[in-house]
This record gives C-alpha cells, sequence and structure tokens, in this order.
C-alpha cells in the first residue's frame, strides 16, 4: 500500500542525503520524493512516498523522528490533495495538432512550448490523471518526460507545518 509521508527538516546542506540514506539502509524504497522551501525559509519540506504495510511505515516514521535534522513527520495519505506536474513533449506535426490540442483540453492540460514538430505539455493532478494522459499522447510519438514527485497537504483546518 503507498502511502505519503510529509517531513520537516531544516534547510541545509545534507539533510535530503540524509533522509534518503535512512531509507537505502533500511531497504524501503522511495516511490516518489519532493522537496522545497516551506513558509519559512529555514525550513524544508519532503514529501516521500513509500510503498509498504503499517507496519514499514511505522518504522520509517520512527527512523525519520530520529534524525537531528527532522522537525516533524506526518502521515498525509488520507484526507488530503495529492498533486504531480508532468512536462510531456510529444511529436505535434501540422495535421494532428489539432487533435493534441482538444486532449490536452480536456485534461486541462496546457502547451507551454510549440515548436515546428512538437509540443511540449504541462499536466498536473493526481498520478492516475497524469497516466491517463500520458498513455493517450503515446499514439502521437512522445519524445520525453519529467515528472516531479507527489506534493501533499492535508485538507480543512488541520496544518503540517510547526
Amino acid at each position: 500500500m503507498k502511502r505519503t509521508i510529509a517531513v520537516l527538516v531544516e534547510n541545509r546542506p545534507g539533510v535530503l542525503a540524509r533522509v534518503s540514506s535512512l531509507f537505502r539502509r533500511r531497504g524501503f524504497n522511495i516511490e516518489s520524493l519532493s522537496v522545497g522551501i516551506t513558509e519559512r525559509e529555514d525550513i524544508s519540506r519532503m514529501t516521500i512516498v513509500v510503498d509498504g504495510d503499517e507496519r514499514t511505515i511505522e518504522q520509517v516514521t520512527k527512523q525519520l523522528n530520529k534524525l537531528i535534522e527532522v522537525i516533524k513527520v506526518s502521515d498525509v495519505s488520507e484526507n488530503s490533495v495529492h498533486r504531480e506536474l508532468a512536462l510531456i513533449k510529444v511529436n505535434a506535426p501540422p495535421d494532428r495538432r489539432g487533435e493534441i490540442i482538444e486532449i490536452a483540453n480536456i485534461f486541462r492540460a496546457r502547451i507551454v512550448d510549440v515548436a515546428r514538430e512538437s509540443f511540449v505539455i504541462e499536466i498536473t493532478g493526481d498520478e492516475d490523471k497524469i497516466n491517463a494522459f500520458i498513455d493517450l499522447m503515446r499514439q502521437y510519438g512522445i519524445k520525453e518526460v519529467a515528472r516531479t514527485g507527489v506534493v501533499s497537504m492535508v485538507r480543512g483546518s488541520k496544518v503540517t507545518s510547526v
């Protein structure tokens, strides 16, 4: 079962390496990882997606809390908004551009770059939406895909920040 963990850490060099090393040493696979500065410049937020049972997630959480630079660990798997961003470069010959634009509009994706024979399309959403869009774009010929990791935020007034 995939679980999403938000980890607030001190914004210092080497913290990402320490966290990823913890996962490596314990034999846990990181499915997705995104990191960015929070509303405070001295704190970064890591959103980590891990595939594992409850025991695995509990162990990961305990190990993360032992790291000096870790401020707070929260499981944000449920009752949260999860989003990912993808950029897809797809072949777009002039006679097929209309089709591609229509599909992009249906998925609320945006064309952010137009070249003679290709488009770069930006799409945000959950993993299933992005995968479905990529599957539809395969018929046109995908040249390149770049995806961010998942970012998540708990719904409502509850916050995961300090």
